[in-house]
């Protein structure tokens, strides 16, 4: 579970309503037909951008948003360290009987691709066009939570205006004037935080995320090439490596 995301999001909406909850003032910032408006234009204008099987696909996507689980890279190069190890003493087909120890399916399809005698270039060109599809799916689940976070002020905007509208027909009472605007001016407060609370913040972090996956991934393809090549299992070490900050490598020492 990524507990930054739970946090973020709650200590925003926490910042802005207990304040209100305080103040006794709650009950002016809750309006049924502006959230319809807001929240429910956003969403209907963000599923019309997209496929039914895009946005299917992004509740998936989302998830690892909140409950990703990051791979770590340094356990991932000792064990790529040790299939070169293995390699060089036994063999490439030797790795064979390792595949049902390895859990990572990208890793695995790209040892099998080794073991089946496959040359550097068809390992990289298979793999790398996994990878390069990967971060389509990915671009497509952020790209969902981009759209939303700007449709949601849009939508508040247009709530707005509706408001005024209905304002300005009443203008022969001037009592209703005030409280009039303020419910104008709740679905533009609708759809900020909408876009500033929840799209904006969960649409950045699936594209650190997926810079993560994308990395590790890389670098997974990286050690492979290197082993069918029969790299020292030093060098493979080192050259993964460069894969991830200095303050996590062991060297080949």
């Amino acid at each position: 579970m990524d507990i930054a995301t739970f946090l973020g999001i709650i200590f925003a909406f926490a910042l802005v309503f207990v304040p209100l909850i305080l103040k006794g003032d709650l009950p002016t910032f809750i309006d049924y037909p502006s959230l319809m408006i807001t929240i429910g234009g956003a969403v209907s204008a963000t599923i019309a951008s997209f496929t039914m099987n895009d946005i299917i696909g992004s509740f998936k996507v989302t998830k690892n948003a909140f409950f990703s689980k990051p791979q770590e890279p340094g356990k991932i190069i000792d064990s790529m360290v040790d299939l070169g190890e293995k390699a060089r003493r036994e063999g490439i087909l030797a790795l064979e009987r390792e595949m049902a120890k390895i859990d990572d399916d990208f890793l695995k399809k790209s040892i099998q691709l080794a073991v089946d005698g496959n040359e550097p270039e068809v390992i990289e060109n298979v793999m790398s066009t996994e990878i390069d599809n990967l971060e389509e799916r990915h671009k497509t689940g952020k790209s969902i939570f981009d759209t939303l976070a700007n449709f949601g002020p849009a939508f508040g905007m247009i709530g707005t205006l509706i408001g005024l509208i209905q304002m300005l027909k009443s203008l022969d009472d001037p009592s209703n004037i005030g409280a009039g605007m303020a419910v104008a001016l709740i679905t533009t407060f609708y759809g900020s935080m909408l876009a500033n609370a929840v799209a904006t913040p969960i649409a950045n972090k699936l594209g650190v995320r997926s810079k993560e996956e994308i990395n590790i991934k890389n670098m997974i393809l990286f050690g492979v090439l290197s082993i069918h090549s029969g790299d020292n299992p030093r060098v493979t070490r080192d050259k993964l490596e460069t894969f991830i900050s200095p303050n996590l490598r062991k060297g080949s020492s």
